[in-house]
C-alpha cells in the first residue's frame, strides 16, 4: 500500500466515523444485508434498502461511493443510501474492489455485475429497471461518468470487455467529482493516485480512459452538485457544460459555505444534506416513467 492509499484510509476512516456515531437504522427502511453479486466473495457483496410498505415495482438508486479509489464500503455509506430510500426509492449500496491491490477497469467491472445483479434479481424485489438511477461522489462520480458512457455507448463498452445488462438509465447524480480521467494521468500532483489506480505505466492517451468521447446523445440526464468548501468544486463547470453541449439535460448547483466540505451530501448532521438531496431526487423523480 503506498503512503497516499494509507493517509487516505486513516484520516478517511476517522472522520466517517465520527460523521455516523450513534446513527441508526431508520424504522421506515427495511435492509436487506450480505448479498453476494459477484466471483470476489470479499468485495462483492451489496446491500439492499427498501421503504416499508412501498408500492413496488419501486425505482432503483445505485450508490457507487466514493475514496480514491482506495477507500469505501458499504459501511461509510449505509444512512446516506438509507436516506435515499426513505423518499422512495429502492437502493443498492455496494463494495467493489480497491486499489492499490485492484487497479483500473475492476470498479468498472464491479459496478456492471451489481447492475447484472439487479437485472436478474428485479422481480423477486420489485425493482423497477425501467426507472434506474445512479449516484455517484468523489471517486466514484468519475466512474458513474465513465459507466454512463458505457451504458450508452456500446462499442466504448467493448474496449473494457464489459456488457451492460438491459436497463433503462433514467438520470445520473454527479456529486463532487472529477471527471477528467487522462488528467489523472499527466498532473504530476496525483502521481500516487494515478500509480495506485491506473498502475505507474499509464498513458495518457489510452482509449478507455477518455471518458468524454462517448459522452453523447444517448447519456444519461444529470445533476451535478458541490460545495462551496469542496477541493474538487472547480470541476462541476465545465462537466456542467460539456454534457449541456452534447444535448443531455443537465443542471448543477454548488451549495453551502467555505464551511460546507466534500462530499458533505452524505453527511446528515450536515445543515445543507437534506436540501442537497431534495434537489437531487427531485430531478430524478422528473425523469421516472410510469
Amino acid at each position: 500500500m503506498s503512503l497516499y492509499s494509507y493517509v487516505m484510509n486513516r484520516n478517511c476512516t476517522r472522520s466517517d466515523n465520527k460523521r455516523d456515531a450513534g446513527l441508526t437504522t431508520p424504522d421506515d427502511v427495511v435492509r436487506y444485508n450480505g448479498i453476494s453479486y459477484g466471483p470476489h466473495r470479499k468485495w462483492n457483496i451489496l446491500e439492499l434498502y427498501v421503504p416499508k410498505e412501498a408500492q413496488k415495482p419501486l425505482p432503483l438508486i445505485v450508490s457507487i461511493h466514493g475514496g480514491g479509489y482506495v477507500y469505501g464500503t458499504i459501511k461509510t455509506y449505509q444512512f446516506y443510501c438509507m436516506s435515499l430510500a426513505q423518499r422512495g426509492f429502492a437502493v443498492i449500496n455496494f463494495n467493489y474492489r480497491l486499489a492499490p491491490k485492484y487497479k483500473f477497469p475492476a470498479p468498472l467491472e464491479d459496478t456492471n455485475a451489481v447492475m447484472q445483479w439487479a437485472a436478474d434479481n428485479a422481480e423477486q424485489y420489485g425493482l423497477d429497471m425501467n426507472n434506474v438511477f445512479m449516484v455517484g461522489d468523489s471517486a466514484g462520480a468519475q466512474l458513474l461518468s465513465q459507466y454512463a458512457a458505457m451504458w450508452s455507448d456500446k462499442e466504448y463498452a467493448k474496449l473494457f470487455g464489459i456488457t451492460p445488462p438491459d436497463f433503462r438509465l433514467a438520470a445520473v447524480g454527479l456529486n463532487c467529482g472529477m471527471y477528467d480521467l487522462p488528467s489523472l494521468v499527466t498532473d504530476k500532483s496525483m502521481k500516487y493516485l494515478k500509480a495506485d489506480y491506473l498502475g505507474k505505466n499509464a498513458r495518457p492517451d489510452d482509449p478507455r480512459y477518455d471518458v468524454f468521447a462517448h459522452i453523447g446523445g444517448s447519456y444519461p440526464p444529470a445533476y451535478l452538485l458541490s460545495s462551496e468548501g469542496d477541493f474538487l468544486r472547480d470541476k462541476l463547470q465545465p462537466m456542467l457544460e460539456l454534457l449541456r453541449s452534447r444535448g443531455i439535460e443537465a443542471e448543477g448547483k454548488i451549495y453551502g459555505t467555505a464551511e460546507t466540505y466534500h462530499v458533505f451530501h452524505v453527511n446528515l448532521r450536515d445543515p445543507y444534506f437534506e436540501q442537497a438531496n431534495a434537489d437531487q431526487t427531485d430531478f430524478f423523480k422528473k425523469y421516472i416513467r410510469a
